[in-house]
């Protein structure tokens, strides 16, 4: 950070800024806190225990535990009981690598309140940090059958089903966030790259009409387009394919080079770049496509 605050009520206004559009900044929170705050924490008033729980969670980002421990103590006090102290606790202990006693702690924490959604989220960190990923998969399971609008919380199961390559489980989840969220291209590309990756000609249909979808809503999405291309490709080579759909794959995936050929000589030619590269990782052909 260029700019060096030495007024505390300058830095107050510079947490309360972060805290509100939800940036972390570990490394400036912490020496911001030494440097200034710590000699004025009495003059925050209420806003004081906000900040020492933005301090504390920047201090564990930086493994600076001097500076956790006095934020814990400091909230323990004043809130003995509280569960949100007592998640704070819990998170210690994960960065601590103490992982069985930040679950028990959690566990305690959705035993008073079954509704406790963060809680619930950190211990799927917990199981995805230690590589338990069929354990994170039940607890994140669980966790959407009480809070089914999270759409970040079905993207993370997503993510979690491809990992073990569960196909339809993966696409299932995907469909979950269409319904929330019809046009978003994103859902839909991604909802075409697990189609593709399952194969098969049935599951190539599926994949080019999502993708197509995708590349309608978003012009420059440039992994929908690739997507829509090898896909097309793909079918008009498959031997199910009749022969007037073999027809509109092959206008489409010459539609769809011609449109990334001119992404690519367009002023997005690093976007392109980088979109490519990171959609090469996402689309592979799955073992029956021959089929």
């Amino acid at each position: 950070m260029e700019k060096q605050y030495t007024h505390w009520e300058d830095v107050r206004d510079l947490l309360r800024n972060w805290r509100e559009e939800n940036c972390r900044q570990s490394e400036d929170v912490v020496d911001m806190w030494n440097d200034v705050l710590a000699n004025h924490f009495g003059k925050l008033g209420d806003e004081g225990w906000l900040v020492l729980e933005q301090v504390f969670i920047a201090a564990l980002d930086c493994h600076n535990m001097e500076v956790a421990n006095f934020c814990l103590s400091k909230l323990n006090q004043e809130f003995p009981d509280s569960l949100r102290v007592k998640r704070l606790k819990a998170m210690k202990y994960e960065a601590s690598e103490k992982y069985d006693h930040a679950l028990d702690i959690l566990d305690l924490i959705i035993k008073k309140d079954e509704t406790n959604a963060a809680s619930r989220k950190r211990k799927v960190t917990i199981y995805k940090s230690q590589g338990m990923i069929i354990e994170a998969i039940k607890e994140l399971t669980d966790y959407l059958r009480i809070f089914m609008a999270d759409q970040e919380a079905w993207m993370e199961l997503c993510d979690l089903y491809i990992s073990q390559q569960e196909w339809n489980k993966a696409a299932f989840c995907v469909e979950e966030l269409m319904l929330h969220s019809p046009f978003n291209h994103l859902y839909l590309q991604r909802y075409a790259e697990i189609k593709y990756t399952q194969g098969g000609y049935e599951n190539l249909e599926v994949a080019r009409t999502y993708y197509s979808q995708a590349a309608k809503l978003n012009p420059k999405n440039v992994r929908a387009l690739y997507g829509l291309m090898l896909t097309s490709v793909h079918m008009a080579s498959n031997s199910k394919c009749p022969s007037q759909k073999k027809k509109e794959s092959i206008k489409l995936s010459e539609w769809a080079s011609n449109q990334l050929s001119q992404l690519q000589g367009s002023n997005d030619s690093k976007l392109f770049s980088s979109q490519i590269l990171e959609g090469l990782g996402n689309l592979q052909i799955g073992n029956d496509s021959k089929n």
